[in-house]
């Protein structure tokens, strides 16, 4: 799940005019460089990324609360839905390659559908509450590596799954952005790959659960 995350950042970052899809930090920070005077930034695509993905979050924060006692289940199906907007978002991609700038519809589609699945993603992951497990932002997760190091005194909790989920969104990152110079649907249908074996994974995990 954490290497899709760089895997979408790639392809929204490289093709989709400079907007993030699954980070939307990079967004209200790009809607300031642009209020600034910055150029070469896409204000429509970054609100378009944000409207989106808070109604992905909305999507999940209703599935949750829907089944709040099986949040294992809730994630199966999130990531079943993740799974049909990548693979969508991978339909619309098709024949959309450099120069991006020149395909707005189709970047405005695929930003659309990312980004929704990415705010789905992260509101279910978010109410499972599964310590350094975001699977998409490494802030708090680079801050806690080195906060809870021994250097710093401390113990180093958790240190390979913080540092699993750093080299997964580099190793996400560095093949979305090879991939995407050929074609944007790739690494889009690879994202919906990846996120339906998570989905294959979480549900036969629920049902030896249920026996």
């Amino acid at each position: 799940m954490t290497a899709v995350t760089g895997m979408v950042d790639a392809v929204s970052f490289l093709a989709l005019g400079h907007v993030f899809t699954a980070n939307m930090t990079g967004n209200i920070v790009f809607l300031g460089f642009a209020i600034g005077g910055a150029a070469g930034l896409s204000v429509s695509g970054s609100l378009m990324a944000l409207m989106c993905f808070a109604v992905g979050a909305l999507l999940g924060g209703r599935m949750t609360r829907r089944n709040p006692q099986d949040s294992g289940a809730t994630l199966a199906h999130a990531l079943v839905i993740e799974t049909v907007f990548f693979f969508f978002a991978a339909a619309v991609s098709i024949g959309f390659t450099a120069p991006y700038a020149d395909h707005e519809q189709k970047m405005f589609a695929v930003i659309a559908l990312t980004a929704f699945a990415m705010g789905l993603r992260n509101s279910v992951v978010r109410k499972l509450a599964i310590p350094d497990l975001t699977t998409t932002v490494l802030t708090l997760t680079i801050a806690g590596l080195a906060a809870d190091s021994s250097l710093a005194g401390g113990d180093n909790p958790r240190w390979q799954r913080r540092g699993a989920a750093i080299l997964a969104i580099l190793a996400g990152a560095a093949a979305g952005a090879g991939m995407v110079r050929y074609s944007a649907a790739v690494p889009l249908l690879i994202c919906g790959l990846m996120s339906g074996i998570c989905a294959l994974i979480q549900m036969n995990l629920e049902s030896k659960r249920s026996f």
